[in-house]
């Protein structure tokens, strides 16, 4: 009530929560077709139904289907970690609603929604999963159901910044279970992984290869951003 709205990038006022002044709004890229079909990564010009990426091509990942709603760029970059690092969890209601509009395909029969968990370390340091927090939200919007424990990360691992696609799979390989009175929530499930960054897709492939080992019928993969594919 005392302070005005702000702008979910660059913080000057605007009208109401949850929206993005004129000048960020123009600098977001949402997503739309067309993309990869696999890996959700937006092509430059429509290669046809269905058309893969070389990358998914030569190297199929563990998921089915990913997307994201807006390439990570400097705006996107500005929103995701506001949210992350400065606590902003006003912006949750607009953020899953643009991850339900992203995701609706993946969602139209989805059984669970599983979001990538934090080391306990980690989650102590920040406070809260921003993953986490967005699956609750997307549950409350969707009706698909919000599994917090479907996953846990047993092992704590570095930071992925400055590695490589291979650096980045050594680094969370083995990383995550399910835990035993998760196993049935989880199997036969067709599940979605929620997290706040695709960039390589190592993380991504880690849960979903653990969630697939645990008996889930399928795994697909929504993000609020995506480092696009440059293979």
């Amino acid at each position: 009530m005392v302070l005005p709205p702000l702008c979910m990038a660059c913080r000057i006022p605007v009208d109401a929560r949850g929206l993005l002044c004129p000048e960020c709004w123009s600098g977001v890229d949402f997503i739309a077709a067309p993309f990869c079909e696999t890996c959700g990564s937006p092509f430059p010009y429509d290669e046809g139904e269905g058309a893969i990426c070389a990358r998914c091509a030569a190297a199929p990942p563990q998921f089915e289907r990913a997307r994201a709603a807006m390439r990570y760029d400097t705006v996107a970059r500005r929103i995701v970690s506001g949210f992350k690092y400065a606590d902003r969890l006003h912006l949750v209601p607009a953020l899953a609603a643009w991850l339900a509009r992203a995701g609706e395909v993946l969602l139209a029969d989805a059984d669970l929604l599983a979001p990538v968990p934090l080391h306990r370390r980690r989650l102590f340091a920040r406070r809260f999963n921003q993953s986490a927090v967005l699956a609750l939200a997307l549950s409350r919007l969707s009706g698909v159901p919000a599994a917090v424990g479907a996953l846990v990360r047993h092992r704590a691992t570095p930071s992925q910044t400055g590695l490589n696609r291979a650096q980045r799979a050594r680094n969370v390989g083995g990383a995550f279970r399910v835990p035993e009175k998760e196993r049935e929530t989880v199997e036969d499930s067709r599940s979605v992984l929620i997290d706040d960054v695709l960039t390589t897709g190592a993380t991504a492939d880690a849960c979903a290869r653990t969630l697939l080992r645990a008996g889930a019928r399928r795994v697909d993969v929504l993000t609020l951003a995506r480092v696009p594919t440059t293979e």
